[in-house]
């Protein structure tokens, strides 16, 4: 279940990185995100917590495009369903 979650979660992140139209800083926290979901030498729950605590702060920056806002929250109840 957690495999197909990340790796779900994982193109979304990417997505969101490669989006030009996402400020800077955004993009910068979805490729930290990305790299902290991929270190195999952390307990997955460990790993989905800390993608969660840095993906929710970067939701409410007023400057990130509804777009973006929208894949994050996708992003975030994906992972939620793991911490649970």
């Amino acid at each position: 279940m957690s495999n197909e979650t990340f790796n779900e979660v994982s193109e979304i992140l990417k997505h969101i990185t490669e989006n030009p139209s996402v400020p800077r800083n955004i993009r910068r926290a979805a490729d930290e995100s990305f790299n902290t979901l991929n270190d195999e030498s952390e307990d997955p729950t460990v790993r989905a917590s800390a993608v969660i605590i840095k993906l929710d702060e970067i939701s409410n920056d007023p400057n990130i495009p509804v777009h973006a806002r929208t894949l994050i929250w996708e992003i975030l109840s994906k992972l939620e369903a793991i911490t649970a």
